[in-house]
């Protein structure tokens, strides 16, 4: 999956191909963050 949404990216530059690429690079997280958790991670990556 991750190899043809990369090589799909680059043929048509599409940015949800890229973000699907990405998202398929990163390992799961199977544990159950509380809300206040995640929070604090989409805080951290806005910055």
């Amino acid at each position: 999956m991750r190899d043809f949404s990369w090589k799909y990216f680059a043929m048509t530059g599409d940015v949800d191909a890229y973000l699907l690429y990405r998202e398929a690079g990163e390992p799961l997280n199977l544990a159950a963050e509380s809300p206040a958790e995640e929070e604090q991670v989409y805080d951290e990556e806005a910055q």
